[in-house]
């Protein structure tokens, strides 16, 4: 992978890739796995971390964090660690699907989150919701409550990625017997956070979930699914928020060097 300059070329996998195995869009690898499978690697991670075994840390791949991810060499090697990552916006999907590798499906995080959510009901998993302005951890913590009676919420903080911060917040997160641990502290400031606490957090899935809470607890509306359906989400977001259009139109490059490389 290659954190400057021009992209590498983006090639298929080759006939003795095992299925799943990591593709690359612009050097930045995702899985390319159907939103079942996805869930079913994260429920098994929260079972061997039970039993003593490793976290999985999930990453949401967006266009704007593949093009952070070529700037910051170490986002980029988090990324390239991590045990799952999936297309959480729909450029990762158009891309591959015009460089004719189509991923399954795009999988939003704010999606993966409440799935995982009615799955750690007959589980008995415990979530543990971390980050974002005050007192939004907890409206989506009791939103999600709601939609999924018995959901065991274990804890909720404000918190933030400054490393002063992080020995109380792990240590928060280990007291509640957290499985599941959702970060919102934005794009790469989560990924280095899980990345550098996931283990002595003692949960069994980190995932860095952006915006998903703020969706949750209410605080910023979602686009209508049939916005959604047509991968334009971005658009709706960026009519509630214009202070975006700078970080869209960063992360805009992305689609010029996805059609620049498909070209060659």
């Amino acid at each position: 992978m290659v954190s400057t300059g021009a992209a590498p070329a983006l090639t298929a996998p080759g006939p003795d890739t095992p299925p799943g195995s990591p593709q690359p869009v612009l050097g930045v690898p995702v899985h390319p796995l159907p939103r079942a499978e996805a869930l079913a690697r994260c429920a098994e991670a929260i079972a061997a971390r039970r039993a003593g075994g490793a976290p999985l840390q999930v990453v949401t791949l967006n266009p704007e964090m593949v093009m952070a991810a070529r700037r910051l060499p170490d986002l980029e090697a988090i990324i390239g660690r991590a045990g799952l990552v999936i297309p959480d916006g729909a450029g990762i999907a158009w891309a591959s699907r015009l460089l004719g590798r189509p991923l399954p499906e795009r999988i939003p995080g704010v999606d993966l989150l409440q799935e995982l959510a009615a799955q750690a009901v007959p589980a008995g998993w415990r979530l543990f919701l971390l980050g974002s302005g005050p007192g939004v951890a907890a409206a989506a913590a009791a939103a999600l409550e709601r939609a999924h009676p018995g959901l065991q919420v274990a804890g909720t903080a404000a918190g933030s990625p400054d490393p002063g911060d992080a020995p109380a917040l792990v240590e928060a997160v280990r007291a509640a017997r957290t499985d599941l641990l959702a970060v919102a502290f934005g794009v790469p400031w989560q990924e280095r956070w899980l990345a550098r606490h996931l283990v002595a957090s003692g949960a069994g899935v980190g995932i860095g979930v952006g915006g998903s809470l703020d969706y949750l607890g209410g605080r910023v509306p979602r686009a209508p699914q049939w916005l959604r359906r047509r991968g334009l989400e971005w658009a709706y977001r960026l009519l509630r928020q214009p202070w975006r259009l700078p970080r869209m139109a960063r992360g805009s490059v992305f689609f010029w060097q996805v059609w620049r490389d498909r070209a060659r």
